[in-house]
């Protein structure tokens, strides 16, 4: 473990990139920072609000527990998450283009702070990888979204 337990908690804003394994709680509360880590403890993105976190490596149990904001991708290549996941408030989604990209982007920016051999092995053979990874996304926060795009195409058709 390279970063100890409650990493991140409550983090409102910002970017981390962590070459290593975090322990147990790892964003709990977060409700703005973007971070990259390449495996986490038992309940991690426990009460997340917002900001977006990217696993790259193993989930310990419980987690997502309470998640009502933000996102998460987590790379299963072991097919071990979903016995680990807390489905009570969230839903696992396979990723769109627009998720893809963005997970490579954050990846990319992870190897270049980082100069991880984990996402520097997931970039080399990305269309591989690419399918192991989900999209843990809360499934109130998701509705909030979806209304606002909504609004915010019906404004423009008004506009017309």
């Amino acid at each position: 473990m390279i970063i100890g337990n409650v990493a991140f908690y409550g983090a409102t804003s910002g970017k981390a990139f962590i070459r290593g394994q975090a322990g147990e709680r790892f964003c709990v509360r977060n409700s703005g920072v973007t971070a990259v880590v390449e495996g986490i403890g038992d309940h991690g993105v426990e009460y997340m609000t917002g900001g977006r976190v990217v696993i790259l490596g193993k989930t310990g149990r419980n987690f997502g527990a309470g998640f009502s904001g933000g996102y998460a991708f987590v790379w299963d290549k072991w097919k071990e998450f979903e016995a680990n996941f807390n489905n009570e408030l969230s839903d696992i989604e396979a990723l769109s283009a627009d998720d893809a990209a963005e997970l490579k982007s954050l990846i990319e920016e992870h190897f270049q702070y980082t100069q991880s051999n984990v996402a520097k092995n997931i970039l080399g053979n990305w269309e591989k990888e690419l399918k192991f990874f989900k999209k843990i996304m809360p499934r109130d926060y998701k509705r909030v979204l979806e209304k606002k795009k909504l609004e915010k195409k019906d404004k423009k058709e008004l506009v017309k």
